[in-house]
C-alpha cells in the first residue's frame, strides 16, 4: 500500500482478505493499526526499510547519525527520527501487554489505574512545554507579527479581508474557509503565516530581538540556545522549567529566605534539606514555636491526600491535553507510513458543515439558541440525571466513545505511537533503527544557518544577522545587580561544603565495595547494585543491534537476541558470543542463566540504578562517575521475572523488545 493512500484498512479486512483471498498474497494483520501500517509494503522506502528479513542488519549502531547520510525511514529526516526516539525514551518507561486492542487502535494508551509518581509528573510536564507552550509561544510570536504592521503587506491582505467579511457580515464563513484550507492544503500554511525562528521574534513588537540565549543557536526553542542535535534546546529548557518550578516549591516548603539572612550567617551557603521537604517544613515551623505533631495536626493527612489526588489529576489531564495536540499536529501534518489524506478530510467533514451553517445562522438565532443550552443545564439537572442513567443501562461506557482519540482522531498517532511504529517497521524488516547520537561536547555556540530569502521579518539581512549572532544591542541593557558586600571565595560554608563532598564520596565508594563483598556472600539486594556506578565516558561494548551489556544477579555477561528460534528468544550469558554465531545453544553449558521468548513478555518496566535520591547524591559528590540503570523483564508464567542491572544500553533494548512481536502495549 502506497503511503500516498487515503484509507487504512481495518484490522477485520485485513484478516478477511488473509484468510479467503485463495491465490492472493498474504496481507498484513494485527490487534492494532500500528502492527498493520509496520508491514504494509511501501512504494518509497528508507534505509531501514529495504532489509532482508533473513538475518538482523546493522545500520550503524555504533557509529555516529551524522555519518549516516541515507534517510532510515522514507519522508522523515534523520534529525526529526532521532528527536522522537529521544523523546520516546523519555516518555515511556513502563508498559504492559493487554489482551485486547484499545478502542483507538493504537498501542500506548495509558492504564485506567495509572499511579502517579514524581518522575512520570516531571516527563509530563516536560513534555508539555515542548509540545503546547513551544508551539504556543510560536502562535502568539506570529500574531505580534501580523498586528505590527511590520510586514505591511501580508497584514494589509489580512486586514482587507477581514474587513471586507466584517462588513459583508460574512465573518464567521470566511474564518472557517481559511481553516479548511489550512488543513487540506499544506502548501498554503508557509504562505498565510511564514515561519521565523521562535527566539528571534520579539512578542510585543512583533520585530526581531537578539535571542535570550545570546545566539541564535536553534530555530524550535524559546531561548534559541545552541544545540547539537535538533530539539535538544527545546528539552534543556523544559528540564530547566522544571528544575526551577521544583526549587521555588521546595523553597516555599521549608520557609527559605522568610525573614531576612544576617550578613554573617556562615552556613547560609550548605545545600537545603531538601531530602525531607515535610519534616524540613516542622523543623521551620518549630523554630517559631509551634508544635507540628501527628497527634495535633489533624489537617495533614487529609491535605496530602487531597495534594496527591489532585497532582495526579492534573498529571492526567496534562497527559490527555498533550496527546490532543500531538494528535491534531500529526492529523494537519502526517508522516508515512501513516495516511496523509484520511485525517484532514476526517476534519474537514466536521469544519465543512460548520462553514455553511455559519452562513445561514444569523447571530440572533446564535444568541438565542446559546441561551437555551444554558438554561437547560442550570435548570434541567433531574432530566439530565435520568438521561444519563438511561444511557448508562443501553450504551455501558458511553463516553468513551464521545472521546476526541475515539471518534474524530481515532487512528491517528501522538509521538510515542508514530515512534512506535517507526520501530516495527526496522524490525518488520529486520532492520532495527539505530539509537540517536548523543554527544558530551558542548554544542557549538555560533548561529544555526539561515535562509533570508524565507524570512519576511521587516529587517535586512545584515540586520537579521547581527540580531542572530548577539551582536544587536538591546534598548535598555540589563543592569548587573549590585552586591551591598563582596562575597568572599574562601568562605567557611565553602570550606565545610567541600569537606562534606568529599566524605560523602568516600562513602558512596566504600558502600559499593561493601556491596560487592555482600554479592560474593550471596546477598540478592547487593547483586542488584554491583556495577550501577561507572566512569563517565566509558565504552560499553556490545551495544546491539543483537548484544548487549548488562548484569544479571552481579554477574556480568551480555544480552542476546537469537533470531534464529521462533518466535525470536532473548537471553542472558556470561559467554560472550563469538563471530556471528548467536545461538543460545553455541554458549559454553552453564553459561545461559536465563532464557525468554519474546513473544511470552507481558511487562517491562525500566528502573533506576540507584533510586533519585541515590542519583542526587552521586551527582553532587561524585563527578567523574554516573550512575547506570536497569530493566525489569517480566513473562507470562508465573516466576518469570528478571532484573537486569548496570545497563548502559538499557533503553536500546527496550525499544526492541517493544517493537518485535504482536503484543498490545498499555503504559502504567
Amino acid at each position: 500500500m502506497s503511503a500516498n493512500d487515503d484509507t487504512v484498512p481495518s484490522v477485520a479486512t485485513a484478516v478477511h482478505n488473509n484468510s479467503e483471498d485463495v491465490g492472493e498474497p498474504p496481507q498484513p494483520q494485527g490487534p492494532t493499526e500500528s502492527h498493520i501500517l509496520a508491514q504494509m509494503e511501501q512504494d518509497e522506502k528508507g534505509l531501514s526499510q529495504k532489509g532482508d528479513t533473513t538475518e538482523t542488519t546493522d545500520l550503524g549502531w555504533e557509529q555516529p547519525g551524522d555519518q549516516i547520510e541515507e534517510s532510515l525511514v522514507a519522508r522523515l529526516s534523520n534529525d526529526d527520527l532521532w528527536m522522537l526516539i529521544r523523546r520516546f525514551n523519555k516518555q515511556v518507561y513502563a508498559v504492559k501487554a493487554v489482551p485486547d486492542a484499545p478502542l483507538q487502535r493504537l498501542d500506548l494508551t495509558r492504564t485506567t489505574d495509572e499511579q502517579f509518581s514524581p518522575d512520570k509528573l516531571r516527563a509530563t510536564m516536560e513534555r508539555f512545554y515542548i509540545t503546547i507552550v513551544v508551539g504556543l509561544t510560536s502562535a502568539i510570536k506570529h500574531v505580534a507579527r501580523l498586528r505590527s504592521w511590520k510586514e505591511s503587506r501580508r497584514t494589509a491582505g489580512f486586514c482587507a479581508v477581514y474587513s471586507i467579511a466584517w462588513m459583508l457580515d460574512f465573518l464567521a464563513p470566511t474564518c472557517f474557509a481559511v481553516l479548511i484550507a489550512l488543513v487540506i492544503y499544506p502548501p498554503c500554511r508557509p504562505l498565510l503565516f511564514p515561519p521565523a525562528p521562535i527566539a528571534l521574534v520579539d512578542k510585543t513588537t512583533g520585530g526581531i530581538q537578539k535571542p535570550k540565549a545570546g545566539v541564535l543557536g536553534s530555530h524550535d526553542s524559546i531561548t534559541g540556545a545552541p544545540e547539537k542535535f535538533k530539539g535538544e534546546a527545546a528539552e534543556q529548557e523544559a528540564s530547566n522549567l522544571v528544575a526551577s518550578v521544583a526549587s521555588v516549591a521546595v523553597g516555599s516548603a521549608v520557609g527559605k529566605h522568610d525573614q531576612g539572612i544576617p550578613e554573617d550567617a556562615p552556613l547560609e551557603g550548605v545545600p537545603d534539606a531538601m531530602e525531607i521537604v515535610s519534616d524540613t517544613a516542622d523543623a521551620q515551623s518549630a523554630a517559631h514555636g509551634k508544635v507540628p505533631l501527628d497527634s495535633h495536626d489533624k489537617t495533614r493527612q487529609p491535605v496530602r491526600e487531597a495534594v496527591m489526588s489532585a497532582a495526579d489529576l492534573l498529571m492526567q489531564m496534562v497527559s490527555d491535553l498533550t496527546d490532543t495536540y500531538e494528535k491534531f499536529g500529526n492529523a494537519l501534518s502526517a508522516t508515512p507510513p501513516f495516511p496523509l489524506m484520511h485525517p484532514r478530510l476526517r476534519l474537514v467533514s466536521v469544519l465543512a458543515p460548520a462553514c455553511l451553517a455559519s452562513i445561514f445562522i444569523s447571530s440572533y438565532v446564535l444568541i438565542k439558541m446559546s441561551g437555551l443550552v444554558v438554561g437547560i443545564a442550570f435548570f434541567g439537572d433531574p432530566l439530565i440525571r435520568r438521561s444519563i442513567s438511561y444511557l448508562n443501562r443501553k450504551v455501558p461506557h458511553w463516553q468513551r466513545f464521545l472521546e476526541l482519540q475515539n471518534s474524530l482522531l481515532k487512528g491517528i498517532p501522538t509521538n510515542a505511537q508514530l515512534t512506535l511504529t517507526l520501530l516495527r517497521i526496522g524490525e518488520n524488516t529486520a532492520s532495527p533503527l539505530p539509537p540517536p547520537p548523543t554527544s558530551r561536547d558542548k554544542p557549538p555556540s555560533r548561529p544555526a544557518s539561515l535562509h533570508h530569502e524565507e524570512l519576511t521579518l521587516d529587517a535586512t539581512t545584515e540586520e537579521i544577522n547581527k540580531a542572530a549572532s548577539g551582536e544587536i544591542s538591546d534598548p535598555e541593557p540589563p543592569r548587573e545587580p549590585q552586591l551591598p558586600f563582596e562575597v568572599p571565595k574562601n568562605t567557611l560554608a565553602t570550606k565545610i561544603l567541600g569537606f562534606f563532598r568529599g566524605t560523602t564520596a568516600t562513602g558512596v565508594e566504600s558502600k559499593q565495595a561493601i556491596d560487592r563483598m555482600r554479592a560474593l556472600a550471596g546477598s540478592r539486594h547487593a547483586k542488584n547494585k554491583v556495577g550501577v556506578l561507572r566512569r563517565k565516558g566509558q565504552v560499553i561494548i556490545p551495544v546491539g543491534p543483537v548484544e548487549f551489556d548488562a548484569r544479571y544477579k552481579g554477574k556480568r555477561g551480555t544480552v542476546v537476541l537469537d533470531a534464529s528460534r521462533e518466535p525470536m528468544l532473548l537471553y542472558f550469558t556470561t559467554d560472550h558470543p563469538q563471530g556471528t554465531d548467536r545461538r543460545m545453544e553455541s554458549r559454553k553449558k552453564g553459561s545461559v542463566l536465563f532464557s525468554l521468548p519474546i513473544t511470552d513478555i507481558r511487562e517491562m518496566k525500566k528502573l533506576g540504578g540507584m533510586g533519585w535520591k541515590g542519583k542526587l547524591v552521586v551527582g553532587w559528590a561524585i563527578g567523574s562517575k554516573e550512575v547506570v540503570d536497569g530493566l525489569l523483564i517480566v513473562g507470562k508464567e508465573p516466576g518469570h521475572s528478571y532484573q537486569l542491572t548496570a545497563m548502559g544500553t538499557r533503553n536500546q533494548l527496550f525499544n526492541r523488545l517493544i517493537a518485535i512481536d504482536g503484543q498490545v502495549w498499555e503504559t502504567c
